[in-house]
């Protein structure tokens, strides 16, 4: 699928996708059961309330605490992160990745992981990191902002500390990803078309609590188009690209504006 610029109107990006997605999945077909329980999608959902039950209360880092109490052992901060995204890992993407297998007739490649196209719309991805890169500079010069990020307090300490952190992070972006803009999103349009992302961004957005207010309201808008853009072009991998970008710019900015990157590549 390629695109023009044209296609980022407001209208036609949003609306016209959101009724294009009711045309096709929402419009009565011959032979259909209205009435038909779509036990797939009672599964999907019940599958994705477990998994994220699962990741509160045995996924976070105060867990990795319980299990390994002693703080000086040699990068102690960065292994609770390894558990962390690991467990992001097994929640967000090996679960649902092993429910989408077992459920007959579906195909992981059918839920946003094909290529398929991706080079006609990655410029898509450059454009709204454009436009939100001036955004992270202006918050960067905010307190809350500078002492919030990165997570890792030691980022800043060495090459090793940095990309190994980023790389948990995107492992964890990479299966966020799958599972709000892949799994939820493809099992939950064919009864709600694009309903779906609405539905898609309450979960979304809970997730975010605890972050700065801003972030938190942020991850509503981002959630609307983040959700549009996977269903529009059928992959996640515009979503993901954008989000592991805006979070390495965040940490690179966090930590120059603390002055903390004091090593070189």
């Amino acid at each position: 699928m390629t695109f023009a610029f044209s296609e980022l109107h407001p209208r036609r990006f949003f609306l016209e996708t959101w009724r294009d997605l009711n045309r096709e999945y929402l419009t009565p077909r011959e032979g259909r059961d209205p009435a038909r329980f779509e036990w797939k999608v009672a599964v999907v959902l019940a599958v994705a309330a477990v998994s994220l039950t699962l990741m509160e209360y045995w996924g976070d880092r105060t867990t990795f605490l319980d299990l390994v109490p002693n703080r000086r052992i040699p990068y102690w901060d960065l292994k609770s992160f390894a558990y962390w995204s690991g467990w992001r890992f097994l929640g967000y993407a090996v679960i649902p990745g092993v429910t989408i297998a077992l459920l007959p007739g579906e195909r992981l490649a059918d839920y946003g992981l094909s290529f398929k196209g991706f080079f006609s719309h990655v410029w898509i991805y450059v454009l709204l990191f454009l436009c939100v890169l001036p955004m992270i500079i202006l918050v960067s010069f905010t307190e809350d902002f500078r002492t919030y990020y990165p997570f890792y307090e030691d980022a800043g300490r060495s090459a090793f500390d940095f990309w190994t952190w980023e790389a948990l992070y995107a492992l964890q972006f990479l299966s966020l990803e799958f599972f709000f803009r892949g799994y939820l999103l493809h099992a939950l349009k064919r009864t709600m078309g694009s309903y779906a992302i609405f539905v898609m961004i309450v979960p979304y957005n809970m997730i975010h609590y605890g972050k700065p207010f801003l972030e938190a309201n942020a991850a509503i808008v981002a959630g609307i188009v983040l959700g549009t853009l996977a269903l529009k072009t059928r992959s996640i991998w515009c979503g993901f690209l954008i989000h592991v970008s805006v979070a390495i710019s965040m940490d690179l900015a966090a930590l120059i504006q603390r002055r903390e990157i004091l090593w070189t590549p």
